[in-house]
């Protein structure tokens, strides 16, 4: 969790360099992936150009996501007295799914990059909850000194 959290957060500050790259790539996707990314590319570059103040928005989710990783550092730590961290995760990998089919239409992405979204809280939810179980083992074993 710290290491793609942390890795998520890293990779969207370069958001234009990375698209341009992903650009040259688009032989390689399906058509309809490659278009999406060319309209994402084309919105982005349009952005930086006329308002380069708006990528200080997509810095913050950056910044958001790196101190993300920082907060799971905690259970790493001491996990009988940081589950509620782990337990945070969980509700917000379960949150995703909503806020991708809520927000996804309305801000007009397709259903596949909602997808792909959603995955994340999908794949994201299996470690914690092993955390968290293994976890709860710890506290039923260990006595409450933590």
């Amino acid at each position: 969790m710290i290491t793609g959290l942390f890795i998520s957060g890293v990779t969207a500050f370069p958001i234009e360099t990375e698209l341009n790259w992903l650009m040259s790539q688009a032989g390689n996707f399906n058509p309809t992936m490659a278009t999406w990314l060319y309209k994402v590319y084309n919105a982005v570059h349009a952005t930086t150009t006329a308002y380069p103040f708006l990528a200080y928005g997509t810095d913050w989710l950056a910044f958001a996501h790196v101190m993300l990783a920082v907060l799971f550092v905690g259970p790493l730590r001491n996990p009988l007295r940081n589950i509620w961290v782990i337990e945070f995760g969980i509700i917000a990998c379960v949150a995703i799914v909503p806020l991708a089919f809520i927000a996804g239409p309305i801000r007009g992405i397709p259903i596949f990059w909602r997808l792909i979204d959603c995955s994340f809280g999908l794949f994201g939810i299996i470690p914690l909850y092993l955390c968290h179980r293994d976890i709860k083992l710890l506290l039923k074993l260990t006595p409450a000194t933590y």
